[in-house]
């Protein structure tokens, strides 16, 4: 019972921190949002029963990757984005809004079944799905996306001289 009550909590806070991180305005405050919404993702991990994933996602993605975020954010010296009128903007994005909403009302609705199999959250589950055929080649792109954005803020850090 505390287990669902834990994840239901890691849950809803993953889902403000992710809110916090899209609708901030300063960088460096959406990064740090992003830190807490990894390090809930590696609470929910740890509740689903793989400690291997929980602790990769805390010292890999919330401890190395975001620590080059920010030391990019830093090193560019990124200001807070300026206010302005978008009144189109606006709409588009409350159309968006509504538009998701409707959508996850759908998927809500319609996942009111338990899973047929028991879920496994092993690491040798995940090992063996995520470097199987169908995975394997969207593993690889996303590491040379990952490259490439490395790349990519090294150029644009670099001061000509």
């Amino acid at each position: 019972m505390i287990t669902v009550v834990l994840f239901y909590v890691f849950a809803a806070l993953a889902v403000a921190s992710a809110l916090v991180v899209v609708g901030q305005r300063n960088p460096v405050y959406s990064a740090f949002g992003l830190i807490v919404t990894l390090c809930s993702m590696a609470a929910i991990f740890g509740l689903l029963g793989s400690p291997f994933i929980a602790a990769l996602q805390v010292v890999v993605y919330a401890g190395a990757i975001m620590v080059l975020f920010l030391f990019v954010l830093m090193l560019l010296g990124v200001k807070s984005e300026d206010r302005t009128s978008g009144s189109t903007l606006k709409a588009v994005a409350t159309a968006l809004a509504l538009a998701l909403g409707l959508e996850m009302g759908v998927v809500l609705l319609g996942a009111v079944r338990p899973p047929t199999a028991p879920f496994d959250a092993s690491t040798r589950a995940v090992a063996q799905v995520l470097f199987s055929p169908p995975y394997l080649y969207a593993f690889e792109a996303t590491s040379i996306l990952i490259l490439a954005a490395l790349v990519g803020s090294i150029v644009l850090a670099r001061r000509d001289a």
